[in-house]
């Protein structure tokens, strides 16, 4: 017997919905989590190594928060993609950057410019959740807000990064004005 456009099929396909849009963020926020570990071990010593550990710290944090939102929600996690961001991450390292071995100027810009596209992602995830609160009680928009702020601070951290390492690559790169032919 099929379902009707209002009836228990309808709530199926929300659900059916709901998991896939969830996992898919999930999937994300595995990608990012393990980026930016990565960008805080290799960046530790450096002058952007405080606050890429914050983030890393921030970022681990709401991916945890995403999987009890997954489970307070009743979402089975899809390992299949959780997994595939992990090899995604990994396989995404080898890049070209002008240089064979080590890392380059442009990698950090890159790697920066890429995590904020994920937290920027994460920002319309809580944004999406926190309007979807006020007809799903098993949301709690107090939390929903926090979340989204940290996000947005999280944005905020990753433009004053990106600024600072393409002030600092194009300024090192270029030559000065009186050399310039």
């Amino acid at each position: 017997m099929r379902a009707t456009a209002h009836g228990s099929g309808d709530g199926l396909a929300r659900q059916r919905t709901l998991r896939v849009y969830l996992n898919d963020h999930l999937a994300g926020a595995t990608g990012g989590t393990e980026r930016i570990r990565r960008m805080a071990h290799a960046h530790g010593d450096t002058e952007y190594g405080d606050a890429l550990r914050n983030l890393a710290t921030e970022i681990a944090q709401d991916r945890r928060s995403l999987l009890a939102l997954m489970a307070d929600l009743d979402v089975p996690v899809a390992h299949y993609k959780v997994y595939g961001a992990r090899l995604g991450e990994r396989i995404g390292r080898v890049k070209p950057n002008g240089r064979l071995v080590r890392r380059s100027g442009l990698t950090v810009l890159v790697e920066l410019e890429a995590m904020r596209l994920g937290v920027q992602g994460k920002t319309l995830l809580w944004r999406t959740l926190l309007a979807a609160s006020a007809q799903e009680p098993r949301l709690d928009p107090g939390w929903l807000e926090r979340l989204l702020e940290r996000a947005e601070q999280q944005l905020r951290t990753l433009d004053a990064l990106h600024h600072r390492a393409g002030a600092t690559l194009v300024s090192s790169g270029s030559p000065t004005p009186a050399s310039r032919p």
